[in-house]
């Protein structure tokens, strides 16, 4: 009976890479099942085989290890989050170049990548292309994508003080919070299960309430799953090409703006990285940042039009104006959130703002992003924060050149030198927006192109290649030099460049 007992928890002691490569192999059972329920006995052949192929991989795996237990120490799971993002898509490749079988394995690979980074870059630009089946994978592997840095930025990045804890005043979770106490002082493995434990069902939670709101707000059973997957991990994925060919209308937008919250600040679903004080959502800096922009970028456009119509003594349809109004409002707070999804009636409030470079916009929404340890990307609110505290310093010295600081309450989550560090993270944002623009440009793309790739790329908001540019921008004519650099940039995006020098250092290591 102590064997049996012992059985999960050996499993569990297997490396992370392992571990999420068995995730990945069982989960490939679900579009199996799905695809075999739709008598599509060739995609569900390719999903199922791959999956049982994984598990014997794995398998093999453990057993080579023995009864020798892997350290699990920080810098080595850092190295698995890496490991996942690079190696792993080629194994899920697999099953969706088997399923296709009219394109390349390095679209395929292209296409998990931008997935499991939950980019949601499409290069399938037709979705009948795709059975149902690959779909709800595309969808499931960026959710799950967005479930490990749910889970990764408490049990490895704070520890780290990386992906934004850099910024905080402390990068330990659970300080202050709520956080399971035998978390705070537990081996990495141990914090990993134990956080797993606390953040899965909460994730999954979520995303069954918008899958059912959802479909009561007329959405097909398929098309509202993937849309509730993608509004979660902020993937922009869609099996009908977006929103605006959702059947859910306008009600089905604004439930999935009411869960785009999620992506503003960690404090909406959880308090484990709160670093001082009670963690209230109306006291934090990154909601509050999060929601004047989202409400004031839009309002700034609506009253645009009304001056215009004003002085031109023209008449403004009530109806029209609240359809304009709505379209900016949900559009930008997908893009403030990395989602990427388009609201059916943007069009609508670009042709009554008379907005002619809509594009711009959204490319700076998405380079903002969304809170730090959530599934956004971007630079984050936190940093964006910092730095705007930090300008209105230098003002007021500029003044009053003896003053000292009174940092309000609001402020004890940035340390000290947060500022700094901030400006430093934006420089290299910078320096590696700068250097990705200039490699896509030197394997044939324009200027343009290269501008938004990179910023799509580097941001995780895929869908920026559809709707940031005067024409949509087509991936599968892109080289595959042109193709490997956006996987690359996918993944500097998602772990950030802090993370990629922590590996590089050997202090990183010995220490």
């Amino acid at each position: 009976m102590r064997q049996r007992n012992k059985t999960p928890y050996r499993i569990l002691r297997l490396p992370l890479f392992l571990l999420i490569c068995c995730v990945a192999s069982l989960a490939m059972w679900v579009p199996a099942v799905h695809a075999l329920a739709l008598n599509d006995h060739l995609t569900s052949r390719a999903f199922f085989y791959t999956g049982v192929l994984g598990l014997f991989m794995v398998a093999l795996a453990g057993l080579s290890l023995g009864n020798r237990v892997p350290r699990y120490g920080m810098p080595g799971q850092l190295l698995s989050l890496l490991a996942t993002f690079v190696v792993l898509p080629l194994f899920l490749a697999v099953p969706v170049q088997e399923s296709l079988r009219n394109t390349s394995f390095l679209n395929a690979y292209f296409d998990m990548v931008s997935a499991v980074t939950t980019t949601g870059a499409d290069i399938f630009a037709d979705p009948g292309r795709l059975p149902d089946s690959v779909h709800l994978w595309r969808a499931m592997v960026a959710w799950l994508g967005g479930l490990l840095m749910w889970i990764s930025a408490s049990a490895v990045l704070a520890p780290l003080s990386l992906g934004g804890f850099e910024v905080t005043a402390r990068g330990e979770p659970g300080g202050g919070s709520d956080a399971p106490p035998q978390a705070q002082n537990s081996d990495p493995r141990q914090r990993l299960i134990l956080i797993s434990i606390t953040l899965a069902p909460v994730y999954a939670g979520l995303t069954l309430a918008l899958w059912i709101l959802l479909i009561i707000t007329g959405e097909a059973p398929l098309v509202g799953l993937t849309h509730a997957m993608s509004v979660l991990s902020t993937s922009g994925i869609s099996a009908v090409g977006g929103t605006e060919n959702a059947g859910s209308g306008i009600a089905g937008e604004m439930v999935m703006f009411l869960f785009m919250f999620f992506a503003l600040s960690r404090l909406t679903f959880s308090n484990d990285t709160v670093t001082v004080g009670s963690g209230r959502l109306d006291k934090d800096p990154e909601f509050r940042t999060g929601v004047l922009i989202v409400l004031a970028m839009p309002l700034v456009l609506f009253l645009w039009h009304l001056l215009s119509t004003f002085e031109v003594g023209g008449q403004t349809e009530p109806l029209q104006a609240l359809r304009s109004l709505w379209g900016g409002v949900f559009t930008v707070m997908s893009f403030l959130s990395t989602t990427g999804f388009e609201s059916a009636d943007w069009q609508t409030s670009r042709q009554w703002s008379g907005l002619q470079t809509p594009g711009m916009i959204l490319l700076g929404l998405s380079v903002i992003g969304g809170g730090v340890a959530t599934t956004a990307g971007g630079v984050k609110l936190l940093r964006v924060y910092a730095l705007y505290l930090n300008g209105m310093r230098e003002m007021e010295r500029l003044v009053h050149p003896s003053s000292v600081s009174g940092a309000g309450s609001g402020n004890k989550r940035i340390q000290r030198n947060g500022a700094f560090v901030a400006w430093v993270f934006f420089m290299l944002f910078a320096l590696s927006l700068a250097l990705i623009s200039i490699a896509l440009s030197a394997v044939g793309s324009d200027f343009e192109h290269s501008l938004i790739l990179a910023i799509a790329s580097l941001s995780t908001t895929g869908p920026l290649v559809e709707i940031a540019g005067n024409e949509p921008i087509i991936l599968t004519i892109l080289s595959p030099m042109a193709k490997l650099i956006l996987c690359f940039a996918m993944i500097l995006g998602r772990l950030e460049t802090l993370a990629i020098i922590a590996l590089l250092s050997p202090n990183f290591w010995r220490s």
